[in-house]
């Protein structure tokens, strides 16, 4: 799955549909826009979406000490800072 915006025309041409789809393949719809003047806002957004997006699989069995560990992991990760602890 990847990452992508999605704009598609919507009632007869008059507006477009507006969702971004995440890593996991979720869809979040973003709401219908009439004029392509909010091309920033869209991809600020979508940026938004990106940076909070949750493992679907991975957050229905954690409790919240689970997803901050797993958060902490992951910020560890993208700083390359992750050691293997034996």
């Amino acid at each position: 799955m990847g990452r992508k915006i999605n704009i598609s025309k919507y009632q007869g041409n008059t507006v477009y549909s507006v969702s971004v789809t995440d890593s996991y393949g979720n869809d979040h719809h973003l709401g219908y826009w009439k004029h392509f003047d909010f091309l920033e806002d869209i991809e600020k957004r979508a940026e938004e979406i990106w940076a909070n997006e949750v493992n679907p699989e991975v957050d229905q069995y954690l409790d919240g000490l689970g997803k901050a560990i797993l958060n902490c992991k992951e910020i560890d990760k993208s700083n390359d800072n992750l050691r293997e602890i034996l």
